[in-house]
């Protein structure tokens, strides 16, 4: 049986992953930053499902935090055979109105934690030469937002890394790819309302907003051996809104 670890494994597109990985056979760990009750209840649902995940609480924006995280998953389960970097947080607004703690923060959580996990994974998966690691960005790191700069930037840091790391870690047989989503139903689109969602729908060529399990299927997929001759790459789950 294959081991998974998942950053941002609460809520959202991670925790539809850590169902959806579990679903396919692999053993699940899941980190998040703050609702351990709702981290507790996927790895409840997975075990009365038959499969066998546990959950860790770590800021990945903290490189002790990270390495205590796979620390504890690897004493579970052994080192990870897939990463999936799903941690994350937005902000909206004027980029002249972001403080510089705001900014630390943001760019802490969405691109400083994917180099922390990736750093952390990488060995084991080097030396057992396989390994697969998706990232998730966004659309708006591919094309840019007005109003959100610095999440587009700290986004498409994380698709430059993706490609600069597949050359890296690719003759050591480990494989490094990148989902980026379009507009989700997740709670970080929670503040958007039902008239911003229905313009966004109306924009999108398949005319509706997605759900966090076709990310999740996307993600699983790049894991997959169905996927074993793809690295590098940026896949768009978004309703072909950025094409």
């Amino acid at each position: 049986m294959s081991h998974v670890l998942i950053t941002g494994g609460s809520r959202g597109i991670g925790r539809a992953c850590a169902l959806a990985f579990a679903s396919a056979g692999w053993e699940v760990s899941l980190g998040y930053v703050q609702n351990r009750q709702a981290a507790e209840e996927t790895v409840r649902r997975i075990r009365q499902a038959g499969g066998q995940a546990a959950c860790y609480q770590a800021d990945v924006g903290d490189s002790s935090q990270t390495n205590r995280m796979f620390d504890q998953a690897e004493q579970t389960f052994g080192p990870a055979e897939a990463l999936v970097c799903s941690a994350g947080l937005a902000w909206q607004g004027l980029l002249t109105d972001m403080t510089d703690d705001q900014w630390r923060r943001l760019t802490a959580a969405d691109l400083d934690g994917v180099f922390y996990c990736c750093r952390r994974a990488l060995p084991a998966m080097i030396r057992r030469k396989a390994g697969a690691i998706v990232t998730i960005s966004s659309m708006w790191g591919l094309t840019g937002a007005s109003c959100e700069a610095a999440y587009s930037a700290a986004k498409a840091g994380v698709v430059g890394l993706t490609k600069a790391l597949a050359k890296e870690v690719g003759p050591s047989g480990v494989r490094v790819n990148c989902v980026a989503p379009g507009v989700i139903d997740t709670q970080m689109n929670g503040g958007l309302t039902p008239q911003d969602l229905e313009e966004l729908a109306a924009q999108t060529p398949l005319c509706r907003i997605g759900a966090p399990e076709e990310a999740a299927q996307a993600v699983l997929f790049l894991c997959s051996p169905a996927s074993s001759f793809i690295t590098g790459q940026v896949l768009a789950v978004d309703g072909g809104l950025a094409v």
